[in-house]
């Protein structure tokens, strides 16, 4: 089961349900961002632009859901919101930071729900907890209402368990998204596969994949992933201390999340210009791969999610997002699809990245390989 923060009815209730991340605005209520320090918050004034777009477009909206404390950590554990169960297997982590947002889906309590994507806060849970996930393209999407206000990394986006749902939530949010072309599956395309060294598991369940979906293949190289990844945690703590650093003043954020803020006030301006630096660099190397091919093609997590126990242990998750993160910086559009896994009963996930602007081509992608997979199964 999910940890929604709070249940409503919103919009049509004859439209598909949607839930909302708890960073996002919706009008009367807090935006608490799973954090204590924001209990005593003011409701917000007006809804956020992807709310009210989805209330135009038919949507029933019906919560919001619970997430890792100011979206600032990969597990989605929150003893004071509410750890979300993941519906795959409730000993796993259900990934973070839209946690609930995945769990909804995955359980089935709503047809879709939207999260947020600063560091792969939607294709990391969407891969933990089986279900597809979507990162548009960086301002594909407004960020009107959403929480961080200021944000050179954050996409609004959304959550499904089939891909011409995704394609409905970004046909309401997204005014130019083209939702025919996205509902044609793409059979006969070429993709860049990148070699990531995953584990084994997730490799076999990757390779598999592939070959369900027939697409021609072509060995590509991102040397600059691991430089990327560096970047992007530079600018994420620059950004996340400026946003919400003042709060720790008031002794109310999680200690997990204190320590990360305290640790990310510490980054230097000449951290965030090479960093910037390497986005330019990273941007143009990304762009380079995609060349002659639909889209670039990789795991979108190296390992399968660990267990809830193994992480209070103090089992370390940062390398879970080494995939994800270094899209973020560069801001291509990135989509997550649950992929079965060889003799278990979980699903990891296929990460498909495409152009910039060319989110539509992935969800054309993703729905190739959804039927593929069913067909493949009967």
């Amino acid at each position: 089961m999910s940890a929604f923060v709070e249940r409503f009815d919103l919009g049509d209730r004859n439209g598909p349900t949607i839930a909302i991340k708890d960073c996002i605005d919706i009008e009367g209520m807090p935006t608490r961002a799973g954090s204590a320090a924001l209990a005593e918050i003011l409701p917000a004034r007006r809804d956020a632009a992807v709310v009210d777009a989805l209330i135009r477009a038919g949507w029933h909206i019906v919560g919001k859901t619970t997430m890792h404390e100011l979206a600032y950590g990969m597990t989605g554990m929150n003893p004071v919101a509410g750890t979300p169960l993941n519906p795959q297997d409730p000993a796993l982590i259900p990934g973070g930071s839209s946690s609930d947002s995945a769990a909804a889906v995955g359980s089935g309590e709503v047809d879709a729900a939207l999260g947020s994507d600063t560091g792969g806060s939607i294709r990391l849970p969407a891969a933990c907890c089986g279900v597809l996930g979507l990162k548009p393209t960086f301002g594909r999407v407004s960020r009107l209402g959403a929480w961080p206000r200021e944000s050179s990394l954050d996409c609004v986006g959304p959550f499904a368990r089939s891909a011409l749902v995704l394609r409905d939530v970004m046909q309401a949010i997204a005014h130019d998204f083209d939702g025919g072309k996205a509902a044609r599956p793409l059979a006969k395309a070429r993709v860049g596969v990148l070699a990531t060294g995953s584990d084994a598991a997730v490799d076999a369940a990757f390779t598999a994949a592939l070959r369900t979906a027939g697409w021609q293949q072509e060995p590509r190289e991102l040397p600059g992933m691991q430089a990327a990844f560096d970047a992007a945690i530079a600018v994420i703590n620059q950004e996340t201390w400026s946003a919400f650093g003042h709060l720790l003043d008031g002794g109310k954020v999680g200690a997990d999340v204190a320590g990360r803020l305290r640790a990310a006030g510490t980054t230097t301006a000449d951290a965030r210009q090479q960093a910037e630096r390497v986005r330019l660099a990273f941007v143009a190397d990304v762009d380079r791969a995609l060349e002659g091919v639909d889209a670039l093609v990789l795991p979108t997590l190296p390992s399968l999610p660990p267990t809830l126990a193994e992480v209070a242990a103090g089992h370390s998750v940062i390398a879970l997002s080494r995939l994800v993160r270094p899209f973020n910086l560069s801001g291509h559009p990135a989509l997550s699809y649950p992929i079965p896994v060889p003799a278990m009963p979980i699903k990891a996930g296929l990460q498909l990245v495409g152009r910039k602007g060319d989110d539509e081509r992935l969800c054309a992608l993703a729905l190739h390989l959804e039927r593929a997979l069913q067909d493949s199964q009967i």
